[in-house]
C-alpha cells in the first residue's frame, strides 16, 4: 500500500505545479489587466503599478516567482484590488465559512443518501423502495439554484423559523446545508442503489445465504463494502465540489465565502484572487482524487497492481 500511496504522489505533485504554470499562462493571456479601467490610467501611475506588482518583468520570470512563492512559503501573493490585503487573507476569510457548510452538507448527503438507496435496494419493489426512488428523483429536479429561493420563501417569508441570509451560529447553516446536499444526496442515493442491487444478485452473496448466514451479517460483511466502490469514485470530486463550488450559496444566502469572493475578483479583473481561488479547487481535487485512489485500494487490493 505505502509503494501505491508513493505512485500516486509521484503523478499528484508534477500535475499540480502544471495546474499552477496553466492557470498563471491563462490569467496573462486574458484580454485586459488587473488595471485596466474605462478611464485609462496615466502611463506613468500605470508603470508604477506594474513595477510595484512584478508585472514589468519578463514572463518566465514572473511564472517562476509565483511558483517559489506558493511551493516555498504558500503565498499567493497580493491582491490587486485591495493593496491592504493579501490572497491567503481573502481566502482565509471566506474558506472557513465554505468549509463548514459544505462539510456538513457533505455529511448529510452520504449518511442520508447511502441510508436512502441502501433500504431501497434491500426490500426492491416495495412501497420503501419506490417512496426512496420518488425523493430521489424530486430532489434531483431541484439544484441549489432552485432550491435556495423555495426554502427563502418557506422558512423565511411564510414560516418566520429561519434567517434568509448573513452568516453566525447554526441557525444561519441550515438553509444553506439543504440547498447544498440535496440533488447530491439525491445522486449518491441512485449510485448506492444500483450499485447494492447488482452486489445482493452476484455469487458470493447468494453463497453466504445458502450457508446460513444471518441477513444482516450478508449485508454488512459482504454486500456493502464492495457496493461502495461506485459511490466512493462519486464522492472524491463532489466533495470538492460542495466545499469550493458553492457559488450560488454564497451569492443568495450572503454566507461570505469563497464562492463570493471569486464573483467579485472575476468582476473588479482581480486575477491574483482569481488564481489562488483556482489553484485551491485544483489543488483539493488532486488531493481527494488521490484519497479516493487509496480507498479503492484498500476496498480491492487488485487495484494496488
Amino acid at each position: 500500500m505505502f509503494g501505491f500511496i508513493l505512485r500516486r504522489l509521484a503523478v499528484a505533485i508534477p500535475t499540480l505545479l502544471l495546474l499552477i504554470v496553466v492557470s498563471f499562462l491563462l490569467m496573462h493571456a486574458a484580454p485586459g489587466g488587473p488595471f485596466t479601467q474605462e478611464r485609462p490610467l496615466p502611463p506613468q501611475v500605470l508603470a508604477n503599478l506594474n513595477a510595484k506588482y512584478g508585472l514589468d518583468e519578463p514572463l518566465w520570470r514572473q511564472i517562476a516567482g509565483y511558483v517559489w512563492g506558493i511551493v516555498a512559503h504558500f503565498d499567493f501573493g497580493p491582491s490587486f484590488v485591495y493593496p491592504d490585503r493579501s490572497v491567503n487573507q481573502i481566502i482565509a476569510a471566506g474558506f472557513p465559512v465554505t468549509l463548514t457548510y459544505g462539510g456538513i452538507a457533505f455529511v448529510v448527503a452520504v449518511v442520508v443518501g447511502v441510508g436512502l438507496g441502501a433500504a431501497a435496494a434491500i426490500r426492491q419493489n416495495s412501497w420503501l423502495d419506490y417512496l426512496a426512488v420518488g425523493i430521489s428523483i424530486g430532489a434531483q429536479v431541484l439544484p441549489n439554484f432552485v432550491m435556495a429561493p423555495i426554502l427563502v420563501l418557506v422558512f423565511t417569508l411564510w414560516l418566520g423559523w429561519l434567517p434568509g441570509g448573513g452568516w453566525g451560529g447554526p441557525i444561519y447553516w441550515v438553509m444553506p446545508v439543504i440547498a447544498l446536499s440535496t440533488s447530491f444526496m439525491a445522486s449518491i442515493a441512485r449510485i448506492t442503489r444500483s450499485s447494492m442491487l447488482e452486489v445482493l444478485g452476484s455469487n458470493h452473496i447468494r453463497t453466504a445465504r445458502a450457508k446460513g448466514l444471518p441477513e444482516r451479517s450478508v449485508i454488512l460483511r459482504h454486500a456493502l463494502k464492495p457496493a461502495m466502490l461506485p459511490v466512493i469514485s462519486y464522492l472524491g470530486p463532489a466533495f470538492v465540489t460542495m466545499i469550493t463550488g458553492s457559488v450560488v450559496i454564497d451569492m443568495y444566502f450572503s454566507t461570505g465565502g469563497i464562492g463570493r469572493s471569486f464573483v467579485d475578483s472575476a468582476l473588479n479583473r482581480d486575477y491574483a484572487v482569481m488564481m489562488g481561488i483556482t489553484i485551491l479547487v485544483g489543488a483539493l481535487t488532486i488531493l481527494f482524487s488521490l484519497v479516493v485512489d487509496v480507498l479503492y485500494a484498500w476496498i480491492d487490493p487488485k487495484i494496488r497492481y
